[in-house]
Formats: structure tokens, sequence, C-alpha cells
């Protein structure tokens, strides 16, 4: 704990639908709602104006479309929000070297590292900078929390939204937690509430007054000792600017049930590809291939297989995926899929690197396959991605709700809607104050491209805030 409050917590306001927002005009104001848009869709964020009809993230998206039937639901644009968070991320960086990210979104920052801060006056001074930095800099705004620890800055954080600031001077914590629910402390979900309710515990103070002894009791020795000094208002966790990961995974939920066991295989297989392009990317290997299946009654079934070493071969984590498949029964249907790398290193396992190679050499033995099969094990083997399949003949496009698109006369838009072969487009950018025209035209229409997204603000210009 810190006798001055130099520990920043700083949360972006509502940020995909507020930076969906920023990059319509015809949307600002009005209720926007970010999240996969199929029968099996959840919220990803809604706007403050979508919040008051009820509508929350993780919400299943058919309930949040009868709460607010008129919304704008929109797909989310993910390389569009972490360019927008690189930018956050590179103003926090300014202040100190210390800053731990949290999501794209979210990041807790050492001001006193940095030398910017060292009492309470220069905290509020350079959490103040940061807000009108962050919205000159995106057209966004952002909440901050400042206090002596992590977990009390993220509550001052929450309080400060939207677009404010909420210093919590230290000394003050238990004051402020004590008539606050459970459900405040980090680490208390759903499960431990209800358990610490069922116990008549149902506030902070009623921890605190419970005692390390009765916690321990109830929960376990690391997680109620660990509850009692959170409810006390302890937290010396520091920050953290390297947080090391601990594994890689992608998944995908379905529309509708997949029964066919080939579809559900070449599913499996194409996850792992996507797998493996973020292990990549974040520079990592890893040692452990895990199958994840959900089966069209919820239950959840995970299996795993451990290498000899760590690997980032496309082929050998789709191998290993697929005979984790094996060993699972599909029967009756499976909704979700996912595919996961984990006990993560920063180097590959040589031999392990090397399997894919070892196939193709057995190829070129004199085995049954031409040189197409050659070629083909050969391109697994090396170290350039494989090409993503949508991309091999793709004969129709798909104008997803948000997406950005570029026509040849009236230039840059966004899809409002499409079917029955025809694509509605609102015409419109950032900069602008008022909202533009719509237009429609064929699927097809050879005018109509994928577009890039536009910034959302002029250079060094800043723009109002979206909510």
């Amino acid at each position: 704990m810190r006798a001055a409050p130099t520990i920043l917590h700083l949360d972006m306001d509502a940020f995909f639908a507020a930076a969906e927002q920023a990059a319509k005009p015809s949307l600002r104001g009005k209720p926007v709602i970010v999240g996969g848009l199929g029968p099996r869709g959840v919220v990803a964020t809604a706007s403050y104006e979508a919040r008051r009809f009820g509508v929350h993230s993780a919400m299943p998206m058919g309930q949040a479309r009868r709460l607010a039937p008129n919304a704008a639901f929109l797909v989310p644009r993910f390389s569009f929000y972490r360019s927008i968070s690189e930018q956050v991320m590179e103003l926090l960086g300014r202040l100190s070297p210390l800053v731990e990210p949290l999501s794209l979104d979210e990041a807790f920052v050492d001001l006193e590292a940095g030398g910017v801060a060292d009492d309470s006056a220069s905290a509020r001074a350079a959490g103040e900078r940061l807000r009108v930095d962050i919205l000159a800099a995106t057209g966004l705004t952002g909440s901050v929390g400042l206090a002596g620890s992590k977990m009390i800055a993220k509550i001052a954080s929450e309080e400060a939204k939207p677009d404010g600031l909420v210093l919590i001077e230290p000394g003050t914590e238990r004051e402020l937690l004590g008539p606050r629910s459970v459900r405040i402390l980090p680490g208390v979900g759903p499960a431990t509430g209800e358990h610490l309710r069922r116990a008549g515990m149902t506030t902070v103070a009623d921890l605190a007054e419970a005692g390390e002894d009765e916690l321990v009791r109830l929960l376990g020795r690391s997680h109620g000792a660990s509850l009692y000094r959170m409810a006390q208002g302890y937290d010396d966790r520091p920050v953290v600017a390297e947080r090391d990961a601990k594994s890689v995974s992608v998944e995908d939920t379905f529309d509708v049930d997949l029964h066919d066991r080939v579809r559900i295989r070449t599913e499996v297989e194409r996850l792992a590809e996507r797998c493996v392009g973020r292990l990549r990317a974040s520079g990592h290997s890893g040692r452990t291939i895990v199958l994840k299946v959900r089966r069209y009654d919820f239950s959840t079934l995970t299996r795993s297989e451990t290498l000899r070493g760590p690997t980032d071969d496309v082929v050998v984590v789709r191998e290993a995926a697929g005979r984790l498949l094996e060993a699972v029964d599909t029967t009756g249907g499976v909704r979700l899929l996912g595919v996961g790398v984990s006990g993560l290193a920063d180097y590959t396992q040589e031999d392990l690197f090397a399997q894919a190679e070892a196939r193709a050499e057995a190829a070129a033995e004199g085995q049954a396959g031409g040189a197409g099969e050659v070629a083909a094990a050969a391109n697994e083997a090396s170290d350039v991605p494989e090409p993503e399949p949508a991309a091999e003949g793709a004969v129709e496009r798909h104008w997803a709700p948000g997406n950005d698109v570029r026509h040849a006369v009236y230039g840059a838009g966004w899809v409002q809607g499409s079917g029955v072969g025809r694509v509605t487009v609102r015409f419109e950018e950032p900069t602008w104050s008022e909202p533009g025209r719509v237009r429609t035209f064929a699927v097809d229409d050879p005018e109509l491209v994928p577009g890039e997204a536009l910034p959302l603000v002029d250079r060094g210009v800043g723009a109002a805030g979206t909510g």
C-alpha cells in the first residue's frame, strides 16, 4: 500500500461502441451494440444509450435485440480497436515505464515509477492531462481512477464512469469498502458471492468482521486469507509491465449445431491454424495442445496432449488437435469448438519443428504420392503461413453490418445491412459533423469493395467525445 495515490487505472468508456459512434456520425447519441450477430452471439460492448434499455456486456444478443430493437447492431472490428488501443497505450507509456495492459481498453500505470507524481495533487494533474491527451489523439473518452493500490484504483475508475476522474486518498480504503457488496472485491464471482451470502456475509464490512479464520474455513487457505486482506483494504500487488501469457487460444460458436464429423474435423483444423497464427505473432511456442468442445446440451469437454517440447508448427498443432477430437463423442451435435496452446516458451524444439520436413522427405522416397503431394508437404513444413481457406474460391462477398467499404463513386462508407441480394451502405466519414447519405447496391456490385477504417480525428486535432 502506498502513502500517495500514484497508481492509475484507465478504463476507456464503452470502448468498442464508442469507437463505432466516433467512426459513424449517424450513430452518435444513439444506442449501439457490438457483438456476435448470429443466433448465439453475445454482446461485447453496449453504448451508454443502449445500457439505458438494460443491455450489458456478455448478454445474449437475442435478449439485447428484444430490449433495444431499434439499436444499431454491429460486428466487432478488432483491427480498428487495436489501432486505437495502440495510440492509448503509447500515451500511457509516456507517463511511466511501468504500464500493465489488462485488455485493449484497460491498463494500470505506476505514476511514481515514471517520476510524474509523488502526491495527490501531482497524481490528479497527471490523470487529467492523460484524459485530455486521449481525447485529442483518439476522439474518445476514458475514465481514470487514482489510489494507493491496484484494487482501489480500479474501483475508483468504475466510480468515475463515464468520462471522469476519481482519486481515493490512501487511508480511507476501509471506509470506502465497508458498505459495498462483496462482489466488488477481485476474485469474488457469482459462486463465491452466493457462498458468502449463505454464510450471512453480503458486504465487505461483514468479511472484515468475520475474521481471517472464518474466511479460511469457508473458502480455503489461499482464497480466504487473500479475501480478508482485501476486505481490510490491503493490496500490495505491483504494476507489472510485462504480463506473461499462459496460453493462446481461439474458439468459434456456431449458429447451428454441427453434426457432420468431417465438417467438425475441418473446423478444428481451421481453428488450429488460426491459433498457430496468434502463437507466432506473440513470439511464443507451446508444448500442450488443448481442444475444447461444447456439445448440444451445453456440456463442455476439454482434452489436452503434451508434446515432447514446445512447437509453433501448424502441422504439429493441427494433427494433435485432430487426435484429441478422435477421443470426443460428438453425437447429438457440437455448438462450440476451440483450440489452444499452453505451456508457452520463447523458443521452438528443433525435433518437433522438423516433423513436417520428415513427412516431406518420406513422400519423396518413393511413396505413392506424386510431386504435387511432396510440394504440399514441403510447404506445410515451411515458416510461411498458409492462406486462409476462405481466400480460395470465394464466390460471394459477405457484407457484415458495421464493416468498412469503399465505392468507386461515393467513397468511404459502412454497411448498414444486407439481404436478398442487396447491401445498404451509409457514406460518411468520422470527421463529419452530420450523418451521410444512404444508398443500396447489389451485393456483387463491382464498384463496391471492402474498405479500410479511417482515422477518428484529423492529425493532432481533438474531436468531441462520443459518450
